[in-house]
């Protein structure tokens, strides 16, 4: 799933009151000993986050990947019924992390208000990740990562037409590189798309916009949901609507998976795979959020893009031009010049 939602964060707070912490231990009586407790605990708490984010690049990483391979190499053109299996594998197995692993507490649906709400962006959603599936259908991964990056330049947009409240001048300044850096990198690239383009230009516009719309309509206290409550109530309701959908605009999908899983034994194991990658990709997005802080997960998150571009390169042999990967640099720099800005300017 190309990833697409919304999705708390240790606060400074927190990370204030163990440095306090490991000062008065350290400064009492036996301190050395404690000292050394909580160095093996930092340890382990540093072991325990690399781990974490080991498992969001290849949850992240496999399941462009993986998508891109059933789309466009293995002759598996369905992106809506591929989204779909993507979703049923999220609300199954949200539904077990939270009612029987207890990752996170459940959150119920209070009112039916929210419950529009929630189906709403839902719907934004499904945009958001089917749009980004049939992407990848016509562009390479590198140069669909290099579109998705532009993400922040959409949000800001948004946040201003449903607010009207205006960032620092500065913060403004530090997306012109962003698209920049896209309309550089569309001009170099050797298997440009036009209608691939339009599609993940939707798909990050469209995650955008529920990133801001999520921000406005569940705003209240009663009604906040983290991320994975979010996604165990959004994911039945996008199955409701991209069944009838692929049904009806992809209306050879069935015929064509069971020819293809006759053909290739490895057919269901694959699109099983793909499908529990994509609710990986989400839970351990959330876990990362939960024990990072937000500058170390958005340095994380430019360089997880990079390294998604790298590996698409090596795997798929698509061209690339010097000026192509130009255009995606100054637009990575461009989203790291804005998250920086937003920090400092806030």
């Amino acid at each position: 799933m190309s990833t697409h939602g919304s999705y708390s964060m240790r606060s400074k707070a927190s990370f204030e009151n163990e440095a306090k912490a490991t000062v008065k231990e350290s400064g009492g009586g036996g301190g050395g000993g404690k000292s050394g407790k909580t160095m093996s605990t930092n340890s382990k708490e540093n072991l325990f986050i690399c781990f974490l984010v080991t498992l969001w690049y290849s949850s992240n990483i496999g399941v462009i990947l993986l998508n891109k391979y059933l789309l466009s190499n293995y002759g598996f053109k369905f992106p809506i019924f591929l989204t779909m299996c993507h979703m049923s594998a999220c609300a199954v197995l949200s539904y077990v992390s939270i009612v029987f692993f207890k990752v996170v507490p459940q959150q119920m649906i209070k009112s039916r208000s929210q419950f529009m709400k929630i189906a709403t962006l839902s719907l934004v959603f499904c945009a958001s990740v089917v749009g980004g599936n049939i992407s990848l259908r016509y562009l390479a991964v590198s140069f669909n990562q290099a579109v998705g990056a532009t993400t922040p330049f959409f949000t800001a947009v948004f946040a201003y037409l449903a607010t009207l409240k205006r960032e620092a001048w500065v913060t403004y300044a530090a997306l012109v590189p962003v698209v920049a850096g896209v309309v550089i990198a569309s001009g170099g690239e050797p298997g440009f798309h036009l209608f691939g383009f339009v599609m993940c230009l939707s798909a990050t516009a469209a995650r955008a916009f529920k990133s801001v719309l999520q921000g406005l309509l569940l705003s209240s206290e009663g009604e906040k949901l983290n991320s994975m409550n979010l996604l165990l109530y959004m994911s039945p309701i996008a199955v409701l609507v991209l069944l009838p959908a692929a049904l009806i605009m992809e209306p050879n999908v069935v015929d064509v998976t069971l020819t293809l899983a006759k053909d290739h034994k490895s057919m269901w194991l694959l699109l099983l795979l793909n499908s529990i990658t994509a609710y990986a990709a989400n839970l351990t997005n959330f876990l990362v959020t939960k024990h990072t802080s937000a500058l170390t997960l958005q340095v994380l998150g430019n360089a997880k893009g990079a390294v998604a571009v790298v590996i698409s390169i090596l795997l798929f042999r698509n061209p690339v031009t010097v000026v192509g990967m130009g255009g995606y640099t100054i637009t990575v720099m461009g989203v790291a010049a804005y998250g920086e800005t937003k920090r400092r300017f806030r």
